[in-house]
């Protein structure tokens, strides 16, 4: 009895446990979840913000606000095409490594730019326009450049994919377009066209009509071995993508 009694609060024990385990995995997914969303608004509203910003009547806000812009854009690009393009090529691997190298400097580089969106003393901020659009270029030109190699690479393994499949088709379209004729008289027929294998009987069967009494032997030889007539088109299989054929008129 009271090994059954501990039984089962061992069972409840586990039970509970493992609703807790459970438990805790649901609201961490959710959290997460939630994270996410809460990170995508932000950054929606960010660069919404930044658009409206690049797209104003000019100087230093403006400025700020394209380059940050175009800093984003170019590195959240890269980002995705590098990261969709390792799960089927394992080469990318190294690339997204450098990746996260350059990604630290445009992180850097773009909480530079946002404190200057606040700094009160534009005329220094000014000053120093032409060295972070430098900065901005060389970062977005890394970025680029990847992003571009990683494209190129698929682009060219699709290619190549593509140029062996159509040699296959090319191949097995040009076996499908030959045939064999069945072996008759002890002679083998193999690609031939239906007026090749007519001549090559033909000219069997004038073999056999040699030397005296040729008449006779060609009668006979009609009673055993079938003749190659053309068929009655009347008798031939019509499929549904056959033509009729035209009647013949007489004038």
């Amino acid at each position: 009895m009271e090994a059954a009694v501990l039984i089962l609060a061992l069972l409840f024990v586990a039970f509970v446990a493992l609703g807790v385990y459970v438990s805790v995995k649901v609201i961490g997914a959710a959290k997460r979840g939630v994270d996410r969303t809460i990170t995508q608004a932000r950054r929606t509203v960010e660069d919404t913000t930044l658009r409206a910003k690049s797209f104003g009547p000019g100087g230093v806000a403006s400025e700020l606000a394209q380059l940050r812009l175009s800093l984003r854009t170019s590195m959240r690009a890269t980002q995705d095409a590098l990261q969709a393009g390792a799960a089927e090529d394992a080469s990318l691997r190294e690339s997204l490594d450098l990746f996260g190298r350059l990604s630290a400097h445009g992180q850097e580089l773009d909480e530079e730019l946002r404190r200057l969106e606040r700094e009160p003393d534009r005329a220094k901020v000014a000053g120093r326009l032409g060295e972070l659009r430098e900065r901005t270029e060389r970062i977005t030109h890394s970025a680029d450049s990847l992003r571009w190699a990683a494209r190129d690479r698929a682009q060219k393994f699709a290619q190549d994919d593509l140029d062996a499949l159509s040699a296959q088709i090319d191949m097995e379209a040009g076996a499908l377009r030959h045939w064999s004729v069945r072996e008759q008289d002890g002679l083998s027929w193999q690609d031939a066209t239906p007026q090749q294998a007519a001549g090559a009987g033909a000219g069997t069967g004038t073999g056999t009509a040699e030397g005296p009494g040729a008449a006779g032997g060609a009668g006979e030889g009609a009673t055993e071995t079938p003749a190659i007539t053309a068929r009655d088109p009347r008798q031939q299989n019509v499929y549904s993508w056959q033509k009729s054929p035209r009647p013949e008129t007489t004038n």
